[in-house]
């Protein structure tokens, strides 16, 4: 897991995802930059993150976080803000809620089974106009059944 202390910088975040490249996806400029993060698999083949809420930054750290492959991740949520929050997070199936009173923790189980972007938030009061909204990347191509039948792109 990438720690505050372990932030990436805007232009190495960016171009980690290859968003830093013509006609690719916005992400990059539209997410708060509270950093990029990257899931740790585990031995038992669940992905595991950590995603905090900082002191009076109004932020996700990781505001991005990525997903070498589809499948179940543990995602623990800290709150150590003064303020109370909430996470609204993907997952399949349903969204899942999670009440962040001020300086709190909880855990979120997600599947996230195919790649593509997941944004999640906190979708509770105002947020300095703007809510907590971050992006769940997960990497990996889609599976031929699914894809659409039109001619190769080019791929960065």
């Amino acid at each position: 897991m990438t720690t505050a202390n372990e932030k990436q910088s805007l232009s190495e975040m960016v171009s980690e995802l290859g968003l830093d490249k013509s006609n690719n996806a916005t992400i990059g400029r539209l997410i708060a930059h509270g950093g990029l993060g990257h899931a740790e698999e585990g031995p038992d083949g669940r992905m595991r993150a950590q995603i905090r809420i900082p002191l009076d930054e109004m932020i996700w750290d990781p505001s991005i976080l990525v997903m070498p492959r589809g499948g179940e991740i543990e995602i623990e949520l800290i709150n150590d803000d003064t303020n109370t929050h909430c996470a609204l997070m993907p997952s399949n199936g349903d969204k899942q809620w999670m009440w962040l009173p001020v300086y709190s923790k909880g855990t979120v189980t997600l599947d996230l089974d195919g790649p593509g972007y997941y944004w999640f938030s906190s979708n509770l009061g105002n947020d300095e106009g703007q809510g907590l909204f971050g992006a769940i990347v997960v990497l990996g191509d889609v599976p031929e059944e699914a894809r659409l039948d039109r001619p190769p792109q080019t791929r960065p």
